[in-house]
């Protein structure tokens, strides 16, 4: 008989412990091997380096807020970290979900028999992990839901300024003649694409060079008429939805199609299908969105509330305010029903005002 060999996976617990030494901090020698086991075991299933790195740091900073080991984490660790991303920081649901989901990947690994953990830590403390995220204190994947609908829009004067911001990081970085020009230069469109053709900050991550195409109604917006948005909100089990958002903004136009001609050629990786690259060669994912958006906010002293859902609001609002019809408006942004539109729409008090005094004009027509 013939006996295969069994190959050890990668993330394994006796792929990353040494043996044999005697460690000064024993937890924190356990916890790193853990990370790395963690890291090998998303890196062999593809993952790119920028979503592992960023799920590291999730992980590290439930650790810190948690004062404990994953081998000492329980359901009530993860219910009072829930608590204090929703009461204290004000995160959206959808932020903290993505957040709550990052944990369950990482406990399932480590509890998962396949890779040795559990074994491991018993044998070291006396103590092993468990699973720590349950229906009771996590956030279901709602249907129509997407980021926070009370994150306020920007006002024009503040998404001005925000753009503009963007902007100058890039003449900064090209006078500086340092690196970080070709990112700027992306993260300043990526913005701009963002709100001309109010997109969620996933379905910006996933957008391809290709999405863009032609519209025969609007020649003179060129290759990029429209916008085929393959990543859409899913329904909970079904597939993501597609979309074909119509361009309407020239601005936004002009400068997406500058970059597709002059600067995304320069990151290199031609055969790469992402609209936005990094400069390692992968697609940029939502946390670096998240990234830079806080930091440009925050160099701006503008309020905290914003929050990279607060320009998709602002699109809708401001196509309200300029008077593009709401069903339009609906179907641009993926609306299911108009309500949903309703929600994200915060117009100004000088627009309330204008189509107050439109409503009562046939009323007083004759006095």
């Amino acid at each position: 008989m013939v006996h295969q060999r069994k190959v050890a996976l990668a993330g394994s617990a006796h792929l990353e412990l040494v043996s044999g030494v005697v460690q000064l901090r024993p937890e924190d020698a356990m916890f790193d091997a853990m990370l790395r086991g963690w890291r090998a075991q998303q890196k062999a299933r593809g993952l790119q380096d920028e979503t592992v790195e960023d799920r590291e740091r999730l992980i590290r900073r439930f650790h810190e807020f948690a004062n404990d080991y994953p081998w000492q984490w329980t359901p009530a660790h993860m219910d009072e970290w829930s608590v204090c991303l929703t009461g204290e920081k004000h995160l959206a649901p959808s932020t903290i979900r993505g957040y709550q989901g990052i944990v369950r990947l990482f406990s399932e690994f480590v509890i998962d028999s396949r890779y040795g953990w559990v074994p491991a830590c018993e044998e070291a403390f006396g103590a092993f992990p468990v699973a720590i995220c349950h229906e009771w204190n996590t956030i279901p994947h709602l249907q129509d839901y997407e980021g926070s609908p009370e994150a306020r829009p920007f006002t024009r004067e503040e998404l001005q300024r925000f753009l503009d911001y963007a902007d100058d990081q890039v003449d900064r970085a090209v006078r500086a003649k340092r690196k970080g020009a070709l990112a700027a230069y992306r993260d300043a469109t990526l913005f701009k694409v963002i709100y001309g053709w109010g997109l969620r900050r996933t379905e910006t991550s996933k957008l391809d060079v290709v999405d863009f195409g032609r519209n025969p109604q609007a020649p003179q917006f060129g290759r990029h008429g429209t916008l085929n948005v393959r990543y859409g909100k899913a329904k909970k089990g079904q597939q993501p939805r597609r979309r074909n958002v119509l361009s309407v903004m020239d601005w936004a136009v002009d400068a997406v199609a500058d970059y597709v001609e002059n600067v995304r050629p320069r990151f290199g990786f031609p055969d790469h299908p992402a609209l936005w690259i990094t400069e390692r060669g992968g697609r940029l994912q939502p946390g670096s969105i998240n990234d830079r958006f806080e930091a440009y906010r925050d160099a701006l002293k503008l309020p905290k509330d914003l929050v990279p859902h607060s320009i998709r609001h602002s699109y809708v609002t401001h196509l309200t305010e300029d008077g593009v019809d709401r069903r339009f408006i609906q179907q641009q942004v993926g609306h299911e029903c108009d309500s949903s539109t309703a929600i994200y729409t915060h117009v100004s008090d000088d627009f309330m005002n204008t189509a107050l005094h439109k409503a009562l004009a046939p009323a007083f027509a004759g006095v």
